[in-house]
Parts: structure tokens; C-alpha cells; sequence
């Protein structure tokens, strides 16, 4: 009796031992295919592409012309237009579509940039703490921080033109006077200014007679 239960044991054995040997070098075996190792992608790969979104036309990074005053390499902001332009010369700007200051929170005037940083960390200045007690009190930067890839700090002001991680608020007045750009278009700005560009914001109740388009020349400030 002891004889046939090892020996029933064995043959257990010896089959399972030839069907996992089977499963392994046939890929297409029924029922028991091979397993593959379970490979985690990188944790960057892991980040959802918030630039992804599909703008409006009138918002994608484009040349138009130019006919304003202003020397090459200075920055317009258009408040009342969702726009910021940077001017190239040869009667030509690169036009960016932005997020502006929602009501109460836009400014306008004249300032520089006073610094560049990739990848900002985030410290919410006292005035939005005030406001917003519940938001952290900083923030390394990376795909979550809501300044997103870069950040280009206007003067001693609180206020920045920044990407985010909420590329669908482009066109929109939202923030709290920051100016909005995708991260994709932020990078792009940032690699063509330096510190101390100058920085001219036009006031949001200064109404262009119709929009701006790539055909239409640009007359700004």
C-alpha cells in the first residue's frame, strides 16, 4: 500500500516537473503559459503628460507679426487677451496663449526678470496663505507642483510667469496674478530669455478691437 502511494507521488512529480518544463519552451502551450517577470516603469514614466491637452488654435505657440516699439527680447503681456509675447525683431513675436489673474488679482507695469529656476520648489507667499490657510506651506518642485517646469520671477514682486500642471486654465483668469503658461511653452520662453529681460504687463481692462491673429500685426504698448 505504501509502495503505491510513493509511486503515485512520483508520478506526480514527474509530470508536473515535464509540464512546467513544456510551458517554458513553448509559449503557446494551453493553460499554463509562461510567466513573465512583472517590470515596474520608471516613476518619471509613471507621470501623466499634463501637457498632453489639445489648446485652441488661437492659444498654440505661433509667429505673428509685430509693429509695436519695443526692442527684441522684451516680453508683453496681454493681460486682457490671455496673451504673452515675446519680441524677436524683424517685425516678428513668438505668441504664447497664458492663464492670467482672475478678478481682484490682476496688476500691470513694468518689471524684470530677477531669476530663473527649473522645476521650481513652491513656497506660498503670506498674502495667499491668508487667503488659502489650508494650502501647504512649501512644495518641492517636480510634475505636481503647480508652477510646473520652470518659473521666471518678475522683480521683487510676488508674482511669476510659470508652467502648471493645469495646462486646461490656459485662456482662463484664475490665478492669483502669476501668469500661466503650459509647461511645454514655459520651457521654450525660458531657454530664449535671460535675467533681467524686460517684462511690460498690460492692464486687463485695455480691450483689443478684435482678436489677434497670425495675419493681423501686433500693436502692443
Amino acid at each position: 500500500m505504501f509502495a503505491q502511494a510513493f509511486r503515485a507521488v512520483a508520478l506526480a512529480a514527474i509530470a508536473g516537473a515535464t509540464l512546467a518544463t513544456t510551458a517554458t519552451a513553448n509559449p503557446f502551450f494551453l493553460f499554463a503559459p509562461p510567466v513573465q517577470p512583472l517590470v515596474q516603469p520608471a516613476p518619471e514614466a509613471m507621470e501623466p503628460n499634463e501637457d498632453a491637452i489639445e489648446l485652441p488654435a488661437r492659444f498654440k505657440r505661433q509667429v505673428v507679426p509685430y509693429v509695436g516699439h519695443e526692442a527684441p527680447g522684451t516680453i508683453i503681456i496681454d493681460t486682457p487677451n490671455t496673451y504673452l509675447y515675446l519680441v524677436v525683431g524683424n517685425g516678428r513675436a513668438v505668441r504664447y496663449g497664458i492663464g492670467v489673474g482672475r478678478e481682484g488679482f490682476t496688476w500691470s507695469g513694468v518689471q524684470t526678470i530677477s531669476r530663473k529656476a527649473e522645476w521650481p520648489d513652491w513656497t506660498p507667499p503670506e498674502e495667499m496663505l491668508v487667503r488659502q490657510p489650508y494650502l501647504p506651506r512649501f512644495m518641492a518642485g517636480g510634475p505636481g507642483n503647480p508652477l510646473g517646469a520652470r518659473a521666471m520671477y518678475l522683480g521683487g514682486t510676488i508674482y511669476r510667469i510659470h508652467g502648471t500642471n493645469q495646462p486646461a486654465t490656459i485662456g482662463g483668469r484664475v490665478s492669483s496674478g502669476c501668469i500661466r503658461m503650459t509647461n511645454d511653452d514655459v520651457s521654450d520662453l525660458y531657454s530664449r530669455v535671460n535675467v533681467g529681460t524686460k517684462v511690460i504687463v498690460l492692464p486687463a481692462e485695455r480691450r483689443a478691437a478684435a482678436p489677434v491673429t497670425s495675419r493681423t500685426a501686433v500693436a502692443l504698448y
